[in-house]
């Protein structure tokens, strides 16, 4: 049941809907299905499977709102979370920032379900760990990762009309590979919505390179430097700024995009005019539902334009106090980028480093966006557009602004994260210590 169809969550949801008696009353219904596996030192260790469905009820009396949720769906179990979520409202304090529920909404139509996704078995999976163990062991490495792939469906329905459904599918691979001696450590990670894009062996070989190029690294002393960053070091960066496009935090005073009076930087230049973002559920390489959960359309919206903000995400209650149109907050990142390859990046820099990877990303400063955070998996030193060594690993202190101010050169974006982000060469990136973490 894990897996339900259109007109199978639609019966669920009218059903459950008419044992309402609240003012308004919203049903949302879940449901996923998937498996994993996992290996180090070159070995399986676990392998699992999984599925659920749940139904959440929000009801409401006036500006009081209650919510309950079951994962069975007999007449009486439905009956029984409809009359405890009335329950709950009766009991709740009025909200200030109450917004009525929406009425019916129109919304794009997107293409995130794919069969050969839904179809991935153990067999599959096992194919998958061995092709990526093999990888290693050809190198006299050991590997350690892990694979997790889910079909998922999401129907939403209320008293005002509104019904929307969506399904899904998605893979995530990482693996990290380590040299015997353990001074040699190389990480790659693939998601796609589409597994027929996934090749575990191949992209296991990348991880095996670093892995294999890294042992012995040297140190370097901290400072500025000009780095290559690969969409696994830049992406968690650029997730928390453009996760962080919030409206009422800007004009609250508490964004990096906030000025005085309660304003905010919409219209501003904020980085390099080479740097363009949008969201788009629609997009062929990262596509994500038509809705947001609070059922409001999501279309494609340009964030930044050739570095100038152009729009802010919203809840509805700030839309509707501030006058605003309602947007709501970006189903994807897609960041516009160049043609160059990671290798011509390299070619074109006289002296710099290329990392691999960043992790334990900490926030330092909310208002300047500024975070520290450690390189891993392969940190190396160019010269004259040649890699010559490993270095040991750095603590950074940077912020996403200054480092897309201080943007060099962009290649072609990737998929990562269930977003497109393409590599980065940045100057005077700022490294504060060592770590002697490979």
């Amino acid at each position: 049941m894990a897996i339900l169809s259109k007109e199978e969550a639609q019966a669920i949801l009218k059903k459950a809907l008419g044992f309402s008696k609240a003012d308004e009353c919203e049903i949302t219904l879940n449901g996923n299905t998937g498996g994993n596996i996992r290996y180090a030192r070159n070995e399986v260790s676990t392998s699992g499977a999984e599925e659920n469905v749940s139904l959440a009820v929000e009801s409401r009396f006036g500006k009081r709102s209650g919510v309950a949720t079951i994962n069975e769906f007999d007449d009486k179990s439905l009956e029984k979370v409809i009359r405890r979520s009335e329950e709950i409202a009766r009991l709740a304090p009025e909200s200030p920032e109450y917004v009525e529920l929406l009425g019916p909404q129109e919304y794009i139509t997107t293409k995130a379900h794919f069969d050969s996704t839904a179809k991935i078995d153990p067999a599959f999976r096992a194919d998958a760990a061995a092709k990526s163990i093999k990888a290693a062991t050809d190198k006299g490495l050991t590997a350690a990762g892990f694979l997790e792939h889910y079909t998922n469906f999401t129907a939403k329905m209320n008293n005002k009309g509104l019904f929307a459904y969506h399904p899904s599918t998605y893979v995530d691979f990482s693996v990290t590979m380590r040299t015997e001696d353990g001074t040699g450590s190389g990480y790659v990670t693939q998601d796609f919505s589409d597994v027929s894009k996934l090749d575990t062996g191949k992209a296991s070989e990348i991880a095996a390179q670093k892995a294999a190029t890294s042992r012995n690294a040297k140190a370097l002393e901290p400072g500025k430097y000009t780095v290559i960053l690969e969409p696994a070091a830049s992406i968690d960066l650029l997730q928390n700024m453009f996760y962080n496009m919030d409206q009422r935090n800007a004009e609250e005073g508490r964004s990096f995009l906030s000025k005085p009076g309660g304003k905010s930087k919409v219209g501003e230049k904020l980085v390099d005019e080479r740097i363009t973002v949008y969201s788009d559920p629609a997009h062929p390489e990262v596509p994500e539902a038509p809705f947001a959960g609070d059922g409001r359309p999501q279309k494609k919206v340009t964030w930044i334009d050739k570095g100038v903000v152009k729009n802010l995400y919203n809840t509805r209650y700030w839309a509707s106090n501030k006058g605003a149109v309602s947007v709501p907050p970006p189903s994807n990142i897609i960041m516009e980028g160049g043609n160059q390859s990671l290798e011509d990046m390299i070619k074109s820099t006289k002296r710099g480093i290329l990392v691999t990877r960043l992790w334990y990303i900490r926030s330092v400063d909310p208002q300047t966006l500024l975070y520290t955070g450690l390189t891993r998996d392969g940190t190396f030193y160019i010269e004259n557009g040649k890699i010559q060594y490993p270095v040991k690993n750095f603590r950074f202190n940077e912020s996403p602004v200054i480092m897309l101010n201080n943007l060099e050169a962009l290649g072609k974006p990737q998929r990562i994260n269930g977003s497109l982000i393409p590599p980065m060469k940045i100057r005077d990136f700022t490294f504060t210590s060592l770590s002697d973490a490979v």
